[in-house]
């Protein structure tokens, strides 16, 4: 009780000079008073910490610490707004913002005064109803398995519907939003009216087995739909509140610069309006962070969201009324300072909000959100191009930095908190890539086209490099979204990709996203066919390893061929992935299109091969290299042919069926029959190549038609490193680092004792 008397003592001093503060009538007094308030400040921020550490309660210890931390944020602008209020008593919004400050130094005042006596502060507000929506969901998925035998329906019919209209409730409110779009909102509201129909089913199918001891297929597959929508509702939100947090939190602190800048210019006019903008900033980014905390279930990180929230909240109208002043007072040295004080605070809250949210939101999700952002800001910046809109260009290259910035950001903060290894070397090997390469080069080709569009000269550009710089970028943030998730269950990968599918992240050959897809349809298979598939595509991955084993040699930079066979790999894989349900083809026409494509790169193939080909002095190579080409456009046309695969309904015995298997079949055969030639074709090439140098370099010099250099070996580490088998190591984040201060390391040193 004696440290609590001592503290309230200190409370009481710093609370007189505090109000001398407020009213002093000159600079000088204005000084000296401040310079006590300090003092004072420090003393009381000691006593404070020091009952904070005494209490018990986690709520009184992080009141005491936001109040003491309030003090030394409000303590040195109280001091500004006071030097200026004194040159310029006449300007109204400075003594608003005096009062604010003021108010803001007497709550914490109170705060610590209660805390440390044990007294509860009565200025928490309620949680809103949305911020128990993710824990909600998980609720209600554990309390609809129940036991037939025990159910009855007076008992469990309101109990669920409650919980279910409580949750709808809470969706409502996140699509009824302001930043929700407009497709998200149909979404949500299409899977809540689907989850309440499920909920209904599953009901009745408990009602039907009532006093049973086992339940019925069709008890159990309502069960699986039940917890199938709820997956899709919970999917729907989770996508709107990352497509929320990815826009919203991309230019944070332009909003504030315009205001200051046109108060600066003293255009009280545009004050307003700037000021108003401002505000619907401000109220965007907590209604967000609001939103992201509906679907977390970490309880302290929504606390700090809340917090840092309603920070923002209270400073909002503190800056609007600093930036009136300023453009009253243009020229005012003072208003100036504390026009900057009130800058830097701004954006020290906006950067603790950045990362609370960022904390409590799922990279995984934020980086899939992210690439499907990135692809379409990609496409907006290449259609404005070709337009010859000028704005447009620099509005959707200006939105790609920022979204590869926040990404880079976000990947290498959570780097950090894994020990150092080789997932965390090839997860910032790709950031670095980004930073340091792609962005620089992708701003260098935006202000090109920039510069010609202002020129009109744009004739003289070559929007192909632009479309390549751009294509770069966008498989860079893939590539770094690959290497993060390496390490997830496939659980996790699963979700995730559900995430992408409703995002509309498409392979390179995906033309079609909308409807229900023809690649759902494929699990749907019968599981005989199903082995059958798979067989046939174990037998397609055993000839993929062998072209993986002839292109993986040789150095793709300045070989076409190799970049030709790679691309139609990639392309194949996708088609048979398609026939087991998987993978980024999702309806017939993109198999179609697929197929397309292979054979257009067959046909690049083609045109390189046979000019090698010609080159080549030995018949037998030539023949051999032409009649693997043969095959390629043999094959390639099968391909375009079988590429038809549906899932066809037949009725056998009675009974309605999936069955796909003959086309199926067909495609994986085609497949697997244009990848060996494509093999075959890569090693004649060189076989003929090597003949063309070794003949042909008597007679005179000949322009090869493309290099064939072996790839470098990857970098080894001078000390060699404990394999992680024989170390049991698992990637696990790491302790947080601390840093003690050396007094208090040499404080608990102990030295020899004597005897």
């Amino acid at each position: 009780m004696i440290d609590v008397m001592c503290l309230l003592q200190h409370v009481s001093a710093f609370q007189r000079t505090f109000e001398s503060l407020k009213n002093v009538a000159n600079k000088s007094d204005l000084q000296k008073t401040y310079q006590k308030l300090g003092k004072e400040l420090e003393n009381l921020d000691y006593l404070a910490f020091k009952r904070q550490q005494d209490l018990k309660s986690p709520n009184q210890r992080d009141e005491i610490a936001g109040a003491r931390a309030s003090l030394k944020e409000n303590s040195p602008l109280l001091h500004s707004i006071c030097s200026a209020c004194l040159e310029h008593s006449d300007v109204a919004s400075l003594k608003a913002s005096k009062d604010t400050v003021c108010e803001e130094i007497q709550n914490a005042l109170n705060v610590i005064s209660n805390a440390s006596q044990g007294i509860q502060n009565m200025t928490a507000l309620p949680e809103p109803q949305a911020a128990t929506l993710g824990s909600a969901l998980d609720e209600l998925e554990s309390l609809i398995v129940l036991n037939p035998l025990t159910v009855t329906e007076e008992e469990i019919r309101p109990s669920l519907e409650k919980r279910l209209e409580t949750i709808i409730s809470g969706a409502a409110l996140l699509a009824d939003s302001s930043c929700t779009r407009d497709f998200h909102r149909e979404r949500i509201i299409a899977e809540c009216n689907a989850i309440r129909q499920a909920l209904q089913d599953l009901l009745s199918e408990y009602m039907n087995n009532t006093g049973k001891k086992e339940r019925s297929n069709t008890l159990n597959a309502a069960l699986d739909n039940m917890c199938k929508k709820t997956r899709d509702l919970r999917r729907q939100l989770r996508k709107a509140i990352i497509d929320h947090v990815s826009d919203s939190f991309l230019d944070t602190t332009v909003p504030l610069l315009v205001l200051i800048e046109a108060a600066k210019n003293g255009r009280e006019k545009e004050i307003k309006e700037y000021a108003a903008i401002f505000h619907e900033h401000t109220s965007r980014l907590v209604e967000v962070a609001n939103l992201a905390c509906s679907m977390s279930t970490n309880e302290d990180g929504i606390k700090i969201v809340k917090i840092a929230a309603s920070h923002l909240e209270t400073l909002c109208p503190q800056i609007i009324n600093a930036a009136l002043a300023l453009a009253a007072r243009p020229k005012s040295q003072v208003v100036k300072n504390t026009m900057e004080m009130y800058k830097r605070t701004w954006e020290n809250h906006i950067h603790v909000l950045t990362e609370a949210v960022d904390d409590i939101t799922s990279i995984d999700d934020f980086l899939a959100v992210s690439e499907s952002h990135i692809l379409e800001d990609v496409n907006k910046c290449i259609i404005a191009l070709r337009d010859q809109d000028a704005d447009n260009l620099d509005r959707a290259a200006g939105a790609i930095r920022g979204r590869a910035a926040r990404v880079a950001h976000i990947v290498t903060g959570e780097m950090d908190s894994y020990e150092p290894g080789a997932y965390t070397e090839g997860v910032m090997r790709n950031v670095n890539f980004l930073t340091s390469t792609v962005i620089p080069e992708f701003v260098t080709q935006v202000n090109v086209a920039l510069e010609a569009l202002s020129k009109n000269s744009l004739n003289v550009l070559d929007d192909n490099q632009f479309v390549d710089i751009s294509k770069k970028i966008y498989d860079t943030i893939h590539d770094i979204r690959c290497s993060v998730m390496m390490i997830r269950t496939p659980e996790e990968l699963e979700d995730v990709s559900d995430l992408e599918e409703d995002h509309e992240v498409r392979s390179h050959t995906s033309i079609q996203t909308e409807g229900k897809t023809d690649r759902a349809k494929m699990t749907q298979l019968p599981e005989a066919e199903k082995e059958k598939i798979a067989e046939q595509v174990a037998d397609f991955k055993k000839v993929k390893s062998k072209l993986d084993a002839e292109i993986e040699i040789w150095d793709d930079t300045s070989n076409d061929i190799i970049v030709l066979a790679k691309n139609m790999c990639m392309i194949m894989m996708e088609m048979t992935d398609f026939t087991r349900g998987k993978g980024p083809l999702k309806h017939t026409t993109d198999v179609i299109y697929a197929a397309k494509m292979i054979s257009e790169s067959g046909s690049r193939m083609d045109v390189l091969a046979r000019q090698i080909a010609n080159q080549c002095p030995d018949p037998s190579c030539k023949q051999d290299l032409l009649a693997y080409l043969e095959q390629i456009k043999f094959y390639s046309h099968q391909l375009k042919i079988c590429s038809q695969v549906k899932a066809e309904i037949q009725n056998l015995g009675g009974e309605l069926i999936m069955s796909a298997l003959d086309s199926v079949t067909s495609l994986i055969q085609a497949a697997k029959n244009l990848m060996n030639a494509v093999v075959q074709t890569v090693k004649m090439s060189y076989i003929a190549s090597t003949k063309i140098i070794r003949i042909q370099s008597p007679a005179g010099p000949r322009h090869p038609v493309v290099m064939w250099r072996m790839k470098a070996p990857a970098k080894k580490p001078l000390i060699k490193r404990e394999k992680p088998e024989e170390t049991c190591a698992a990637v696990r984040r790491g302790s947080a680092k601390k840093k003690i201060h050396p007094v208090q390391v040499m404080s608990e040193f102990r030295g020899r004792q004597v005897y």
